[in-house]
């Protein structure tokens, strides 16, 4: 199956494209988009990987469902287009990275500036029914990002891996630690962050100090 993502994406997940999973889910997210309002985009399902190359991978966030409310969604986790107000997940966000690292707080909510330099912001459920959050799960969008973070894991080396919450959290069974570094927390969402579970833990200059050590480029969040 022809899938339009990142070329060099699609040297690595053909395999995927290819089975059986996949096809049954591709004509699911086609006959919900045909028959109701869903987000992200068409264009913009696999904007995450179109905007971060596979060898420029050095962070991958998790997240877990696309924004599902008119003009949110963009395809990358946590992320909303320009102009659009800030979701309290990402305002708890921008609020740590104001805290951590001391950049103001930004008037865009749109983080493909993050992806742009080498953050992979991956959904594990990478379309939604509008006004539906989890619609679309459980139809085979789990498999193929599971599938995306094992190959992170397996191809490359020194990815720091940021997983707030406790479904990202799970994630860390399909990464090698041994070649790899992990970072926990909390959700930045307002009850998990207002329990204490967020706010502090430095994961952005954290990021950017393993990144330091590794002789990689530190991100400018």
């Amino acid at each position: 199956m022809d899938v339009n993502i990142e070329p060099s994406w699609k040297a690595y997940l053909n395999a995927e494209f290819d089975k059986p999973y996949f096809q049954q889910l591709i004509q699911f997210v086609k006959q919900e988009y045909q028959q109701n309002t869903c987000y992200p985009k068409g264009k913009d399902i696999f904007s995450a990987f179109d905007h971060c190359p596979f060898q420029e991978t050095k962070v991958v966030i998790i997240g877990q469902d696309p924004y599902h409310g008119p003009g949110q969604a963009n395809g990358l986790c946590f992320s909303v287009k320009e102009g659009i107000p800030h979701p309290p997940s990402l305002v708890n966000i921008f609020k740590e990275i104001k805290t951590d690292v001391a950049k103001p707080y930004p008037t865009s909510g749109n983080l493909e500036r993050w992806a742009d330099q080498g953050v992979l912001l991956l959904n594990a459920t990478l379309t939604v029914r509008a006004h539906q959050a989890g619609s679309h799960q459980n139809k085979g969008w789990e498999t193929f990002t599971d599938a995306v973070i094992k190959t992170v894991s397996a191809e490359l080396d020194g990815v720091v891996f940021l997983l707030w919450g406790g479904f990202a959290k799970k994630k860390s069974a399909l990464i090698d630690k041994s070649k790899h570094h992990i970072l926990t927390s909390g959700h930045p969402s307002p009850l998990s962050a207002n329990r204490g579970l967020w706010f502090g833990n430095n994961h952005f200059s954290k990021t950017n100090a393993l990144l330091h050590r590794m002789g990689k480029p530190a991100i400018d969040w």
